[in-house]
C-alpha cells in the first residue's frame, strides 16, 4: 500500500511580506529596544527575527546581563542597545531587509547601509546595495563608491566603478569624492591607460588630490617626499608633466 503524500506549498509571498513590513519598528510586541545614531532615536524590534535572520544579532541578543551568573543564552538581554555610529536611516534599512527579504534604498544611504551588510555579515542585503549602486552611480558618488568597494573587497563593483571612471574622467578629477580618494585607489585609478581626460590636467587634478590629502593627514603643509615616492612608484603615470622626467619641479614636495 503506498503511503501518503507529501508536499509543501507556498502561499502569497507579497502578502507575507507586508505583513512582516508592518512589525518593522513596531513598538506593539516588540521585546527589544535599540538607540540609535547621535539622535538618540529609538528602534523597536522582535529578538526572534533578528535572531534567525542574522548570526550578529543572535551573538548581541544571546548576551546575558553584566555580573549575572546564568548562562548567556538563558537570559536575553532586552537593551536598549546603543548604536551611535549609524544613522537612524540606515538601521531601519538593515531591519527592513531582515524583516521582509527587501530593502528601500536610496543615494544618500546606500553606502552606509552596504557598510551595514559588511558588519552584519549580511551577504544579501551586500548584493541588492551593490546592484543599486551600479544602477544609480553617478559622477559625483563613483570615487566614493570605488573607495567602499576596495575597502570592502567588492570586485565586480570596482571593475564597474572603474570603467564608469574611464567613460568620464575628466569630470570625475573635479569631484570632491577624487580628491578624498585613499592614495591607493587613485593609484587603482591611475593605472588604467583608458582614462578620457588629457595628462596635464590629470596632473593638476593629482597635485589638488595632493594637497586635499596632505591637510587631512598630515599636520604639515606638504606629505613627505619618501611618502609621494613611496606610493608613486605604484603608479605608472607619475611621471606626468610637461618634460616627462621624474626629475621635473612639478612633482617636488614644495610644489604638491
Amino acid at each position: 500500500m503506498a503511503g501518503p503524500c507529501s508536499a509543501r506549498l507556498q502561499g502569497e509571498a507579497a502578502t507575507f511580506t507586508a505583513a512582516l513590513r508592518t512589525l518593522v519598528n513596531n513598538p506593539q510586541f516588540s521585546d527589544v529596544t535599540f538607540v540609535v545614531g547621535r539622535e538618540q532615536q529609538k528602534v523597536f524590534a522582535h529578538r526572534c527575527v533578528l535572531a534567525c535572520r542574522c548570526q550578529a544579532f543572535r551573538g548581541m541578543l544571546s548576551q546575558g546581563p553584566v555580573g549575572s551568573e546564568d548562562s548567556p543564552s538563558s537570559i536575553p538581554s532586552q537593551g536598549p542597545f546603543i548604536l551611535g555610529n549609524v544613522q537612524p536611516e540606515v538601521f531601519l534599512a538593515v531591519i527592513e531587509f531582515l524583516y521582509t527579504n527587501s530593502v528601500t534604498l536610496n543615494s544618500h544611504i546606500v553606502l552606509e547601509v552596504l557598510t551595514s551588510s559588511v558588519e552584519y555579515g549580511l551577504q544579501d542585503l551586500c548584493k541588492l546595495c551593490v546592484k543599486f549602486i551600479k544602477d544609480t552611480l553617478t559622477v559625483e558618488q563613483v570615487c566614493e563608491a570605488l573607495q567602499a568597494a576596495v575597502t570592502y573587497g567588492q570586485a565586480d563593483l570596482q571593475q564597474h566603478c572603474l570603467a564608469f571612471i574611464e567613460g568620464c574622467t575628466a569630470a570625475v578629477v573635479r569631484t570632491q569624492g577624487f580628491h578624498e580618494l585613499s592614495d591607493v585607489v587613485l593609484a587603482r585609478v591611475l593605472r588604467s591607460d583608458r582614462l578620457a581626460v588629457d595628462e596635464l590636467d590629470l596632473v593638476q587634478a593629482v597635485r589638488e588630490w595632493a594637497h586635499v590629502s596632505s591637510d587631512i593627514t598630515s599636520p604639515i603643509p606638504h606629505v613627505p617626499l619618501t611618502s609621494r615616492l613611496s606610493w608613486s612608484a605604484r603608479c605608472p603615470r607619475w611621471p606626468l608633466c610637461p618634460c616627462g622626467s621624474c626629475a621635473c619641479p612639478c612633482w617636488h614636495p614644495v610644489n604638491w
